[in-house]
């Protein structure tokens, strides 16, 4: 029989906490939980977590500063960060300090469990699919290696968040193919909600910042007007090569 995935829960608001741990358990996964940041960051060095759910505002050492280390650690632990913190600022500096994903308070509980199930999915197929590749994608300007999730562009190494790294693994496994924000979703956060596309844009555009020469024109993240988005498939020597001059628009 399979070992439970085991959740580590850092938030302060005990009354949360316990009605999140029910809810957990209920899907049969082990929670443990700490209300303090220092014991939530001890807990997190002991190893062994499948998800950490972390709050921002914490007594002792706060979210940000344990989703830092968690990332420095060597064992990937997938983070959903939960905070009364709603504003752009805080998200986006979660995300970037590499965060899979981000609920405001209140939230409903039921779909932070649905998040919780859908990482743990996505994570288990990224590392099937690792598993299966073994070996780097290279397209051109690109080379990107799943087992130890590194990528260089035009030849130079450049950091990724833990989700930007897997949205364009993929649309490296597809080069050339369309994928709507919808598509993205489900395949690459691993679940469908209306209203989260704009989750896709913001990724979309963060990740053109890094690797686009110009991200206001962009030739490698093409937008497909109407249909979603495509990595270019580089034009073989003596074509002209795919750009997003004429593409580069919202996708519907």
């Amino acid at each position: 029989m399979d070992q439970p995935k085991r959740i580590l829960i850092v938030e302060d608001d005990v009354d949360i906490a316990n009605v999140l741990s029910l809810h957990l358990r209920d899907e049969r996964y082990e929670v443990v939980h700490s209300a303090d940041g220092n014991e939530g960051l001890r807990l997190l060095e002991q190893g062994g977590w499948d998800v950490l759910i972390l709050d921002l505002m914490l007594p002792g050492v706060d979210g940000l500063e344990i989703c830092r280390r968690a990332r420095a650690m060597t064992r990937y632990t997938p983070i959903i960060i939960t905070s009364a913190r709603s504003s752009e600022v805080h998200r986006i500096l979660g995300l970037e300090l590499g965060a899979d994903d981000y609920l405001a308070k209140p939230f409903s509980l039921l779909e932070l469990v649905a998040r919780v199930k859908a990482l743990l999915r996505r994570v288990e197929a990224m590392a099937k699919d690792s598993r299966i590749d073994a070996g780097s994608l290279e397209i051109a300007w690109l080379t990107i290696d799943p087992l130890p999730r590194e990528a260089t562009v035009d030849g130079k190494p450049i950091e990724l968040t833990p989700r930007e790294f897997d949205l364009l693994y993929y649309f490296a496994q597809h080069p050339g193919k369309v994928f709507s924000r919808m598509d993205l979703l489900n395949a690459v956060w691993g679940y469908q909600h209306e209203g989260y596309e704009h989750t896709v844009n913001t990724h979309i555009n963060r990740l053109r910042m890094k690797i686009e020469t110009d991200p206001a024109q962009p030739e490698r993240i093409l937008t497909v007007w109407g249909r979603g988005y495509k990595l270019a498939v580089p034009a073989a020597p003596g074509t002209p090569g795919e750009t997003g001059t004429r593409q580069n628009q919202d996708a519907s």
